[in-house]
């Protein structure tokens, strides 16, 4: 199946974002392995801080760090991304694993955004910046994966409005992000 233009090159643009994000991740992560007094790169303030996100367990969900999930994920989005650019057909198949792969990735960032949000308490940049290409990626990957039902009314409807989607679960992540530290935001009036 082949992708509009601009479908592909956010495929691309999404697998770079996420693998540049996990890799950063990953160094920041053996930094502090190392060096235990190292400070992240990404540790601004007590809000904005992956020093106190990637130090808890559920940056090691599974018993080693949750980057290389990523960089082994947005390396395959980017390899699709490349193709996708390249106007090579990928079968339907290819796209309803990649669309299984997202859900995956969406259900554990949600996980990873409510231990953020609620356990852990604080933010970390390059995290975010996972969770904002996974999110899309998912609602993207779907669509595709299902555009072959459009005779569904659902399918289509999904396809549709898969954009809009994707701006209603960023105003509901942006909303709970504002609610849950709202205390602090305030103070930087």
């Amino acid at each position: 199946m082949t992708l509009r233009p601009a479908t592909a090159w956010y495929v691309l643009v999404a697998g770079v974002a996420g693998l540049a994000a996990a890799l950063a991740l990953t160094i920041e992560k053996i930094e502090i392995l190392i060096d235990p007094t190292y400070v992240p790169s990404c540790s601004l303030n007590p809000i904005i801080s992956c020093g106190s996100v990637m130090t808890t367990d559920q940056a090691s969900a599974f018993g080693f760090p949750n980057s290389l999930i990523g960089i082994v994920a947005f390396t395959v989005v980017l390899v699709t991304g490349v193709l996708s650019v390249a106007k090579v057909e990928l079968p339907r198949w290819y796209w309803s694993g990649l669309a299984v792969g997202s859900l995956l990735g969406v259900v554990f960032v949600h996980w990873l955004i409510f231990q953020s949000l609620y356990r852990i308490g604080a933010l970390c940049p390059y995290c975010m910046v996972v969770w904002s290409v996974t999110i899309p990626l998912f609602v993207v990957t779907t669509s595709i994966a299902l555009r072959p039902l459009g005779s569904q009314r659902w399918a289509r409807i999904l396809y549709q409005w898969r954009w809009s989607l994707v701006v209603f679960w960023f105003v509901a992540l942006i909303l709970a992000i504002l609610e849950r530290f709202w205390d602090y935001w305030i103070t930087l009036v």
